[in-house]
């Protein structure tokens, strides 16, 4: 390792217990790694005797991650489905209350909050691609309707579909 490699994380073993159905057996995993500190940028290190599988898999997943562009309405379907369950399970009582813990418009919150409402198939289309389905802005500025069947025939979303 370099002279300039200051402010190094090791990374320690993690242990777990899994739950009483399994034989309550504890696991312990350990990926050895460095974190180091590089400029402005931290980078993991793994030691040289690292198993040559391990650093091909490694770079495998780094180049998959790269490739993987999530596109702002798939962001906000997940917003929008995590905020409901959010109000299902109690911890918020409004979207109000989101805004103010999100530190967001209220109007904003409102306005992706209804994408939970979308219909199946227009979901689908976002989530193919990103390319085929509508974008965020014609998804949350127009009227949805609650029934999905009407949805799929509104006019604003069939020129896009």
């Amino acid at each position: 390792m370099a002279k300039n490699d200051k402010g190094m994380v090791t990374g320690d073993p993690v242990m777990y217990q899994v739950p009483a159905p399994a034989g309550g057996v504890q696991m312990e995993t350990f990926i050895p790694w460095t974190l180091v500190k590089r400029g402005v940028r931290r980078q993991v290190i793994t030691p040289i005797d690292a198993p040559e599988h391990f650093l091909k898999e490694a770079v495998v997943e780094r180049s998959a991650r790269k490739q993987v562009k999530v596109s702002p309405s798939i962001r906000a379907l997940g917003l929008a489905h995590y905020w409901q369950r959010l109000l299902d399970e109690g911890k918020f009582r409004s979207l109000t209350e989101i805004a103010a813990a999100e530190g967001m418009d209220r109007g904003q919150v409102t306005r992706t909050a209804r994408l939970v409402r979308l219909a199946p198939e227009i979901v689908e289309t976002c989530l193919s691609d990103g390319r085929g389905g509508p974008n965020l802005e014609q998804l949350t500025r127009i009227c949805l309707a609650f029934n999905w069947v009407d949805q799929s025939s509104q006019k604003q979303l069939k020129t896009t579909l």
